[in-house]
């Protein structure tokens, strides 16, 4: 694995693998606590974007299918396990180009998770002048309470936090949504019932996404409600963890 993949806890005997995608602004440590949930059940990989923790003197990256090439260039060997994917908002989003790259080489994932984002065909309202002042940053972090508000008072912290932010809400406004052939795996969508910036219809239009099985599930809380659902949801990638007969990544 080179700077792209993170693996907390190596799990070589574990039925599959997990690979996750961060949110905007965020970094492989934010999934923590959903790896250790998931446990020996799957080998959960995690993304690490450049230009944040030990990748801090990288370059910001610029496209979003940029990012899915890197990943996909980083795999390590699956060992002949299926591969799973989830991502949590912007991360949702990578996490599907991940599935549909795939799809189009033969070797479609056997499950994709999306959390904290609308179907990815839906027409993206403007949210946020392009591009962003730090006002217009922190008032979102403030709306989303993905941070705690007393840390945004901090100048230290928001020269660390907001350089990212703005880098990945760049690649996200710079998105142009390209129609393809749905997937044939199933798709897992999750969101908060009190999501501000998610509608729960919107969710649903993942549906059309894929062939496949399709699931949603309206959880208690806001943007970021995994934090308070990680058995749930550990024990839902868990029930898509097919045997090693099923479709395996290469």
């Amino acid at each position: 694995m080179d700077n792209w993949i993170r693996c907390f806890r190596p799990a070589p005997d574990a039925g599959a693998q997990l690979l996750c995608f961060p949110h905007a602004g965020g970094s492989a440590s934010g999934y923590h606590s959903l790896t250790a949930e998931v446990g020996g059940r799957a080998e959960a990989l995690v993304v690490q974007y450049p230009g944040r923790h030990d990748r801090m003197a990288e370059p910001f990256a610029e496209r979003l299918g940029d990012v899915v090439e890197a990943v996909l260039a980083s795999l390590p060997a699956s060992g002949g396990r299926p591969l799973v994917l989830f991502g949590h908002s912007m991360g949702a989003l990578l996490a599907f180009e991940t599935a549909r790259r795939l799809a189009a080489e033969g070797r479609e994932p056997a499950a994709l998770f999306v959390s904290g984002s609308e179907g990815p065909a839906l027409p993206r309202t403007a949210r946020l002048p392009d591009p962003p002042s730090d006002e217009d940053l922190i008032g979102e972090l403030r709306l989303l309470s993905g941070t705690d508000d007393e840390l945004l008072t901090h100048p230290e912290i928001l020269q660390l936090a907001l350089p990212p932010l703005r880098a990945d809400y760049a690649m996200l406004f710079a998105r142009i949504h390209v129609p393809g052939p749905p997937l044939r795996c199933p798709v897992v969508a999750l969101t908060g019932d009190s999501d501000p910036r998610v509608s729960v219809e919107g969710v649903q239009a993942w549906e059309q996404e894929t062939e496949g099985p399709f699931e949603r599930h309206v959880l208690s809380g806001g943007h970021f409600f995994l934090g308070d659902h990680l058995t749930f949801v550990a024990d839902l990638i868990a029930a898509r963890v097919p045997g090693r007969s099923a479709r395996t990544f290469a």
